[in-house]
């Protein structure tokens, strides 16, 4: 599917020519088949992707390499608000595996969290990023300009019924947001401290979030 996907979560095969001039641009991201995968998506019910995702083996990049099958099964069913976060906040001293791929390639974060709005059933996502990230985000920023431009974000996304908006939200430098729920918090306008589990910020209702 998208990036990470096609490439069952391989660093090698995520950084391949990730150097190119240029990756981090629309144009030379689609001539090397970016944003084929979310086209092919769009064309499947969204309970075939899911599936597709779990038969992949993709797993997160984290430490514990958790199962991407495994976390889409805590998805709660049904009409709900539901919001996909992306956790690129990344403030572990001497880690850069995350900013790496968003300063060289945020279109293949950005065609990964559509299609995994898809296939979630959800129309709103957040690209939390680490507060001292100034540059990877603007370069998501403009990475974003791009996407909405060509159709890939916004209403009815190439003629689907699919629609979403995307926000890049960037933190304020405090080391906590990196745990989920603590950066919940922060997304929702409030200090970012982490809270008591269960419930799991995945199957709990949460407030509703500032714009």
């Amino acid at each position: 599917m998208a990036g990470a996907a096609r490439t069952g979560g391989d660093p090698i095969l995520l950084f391949h020519d990730i150097d190119e001039p240029g990756l981090n641009t629309l144009e030379v991201y689609q001539r090397r088949g970016g944003y084929e995968a979310l086209k092919k998506a769009l064309q499947m019910p969204p309970e075939d992707v899911l599936k597709e995702l779990e038969a992949s083996g993709l797993r997160g990049r984290g430490g514990a390499g958790f199962s991407m099958g495994k976390k889409v099964s805590f998805l709660p069913k049904g009409s709900m608000d539901k919001y996909l976060v992306c956790n690129a906040d990344e403030s572990e001293p001497g880690t850069f595996k995350d900013r790496e791929l968003m300063q060289k390639s945020p279109h293949m974060l950005i065609e990964g969290l559509i299609i995994a709005s898809y296939a979630a059933g959800t129309n709103r996502s957040f690209i939390y990023i680490r507060g001292e990230y100034v540059l990877q985000a603007d370069m998501l920023d403009a990475a974003l300009r791009e996407a909405r431009e060509a159709g890939f974000i916004g209403e009815q996304i190439l003629g689907s019924e699919h629609s979403l908006s995307l926000i890049v939200h960037r933190g304020a430098g405090a080391y906590i947001c990196g745990e989920e729920t603590g950066l919940l918090d922060s997304l929702e306008g409030k200090r970012g401290n982490p809270r008591l589990k269960p419930p799991f910020p995945q199957s709990k209702a949460s407030t509703k979030v500032r714009r």
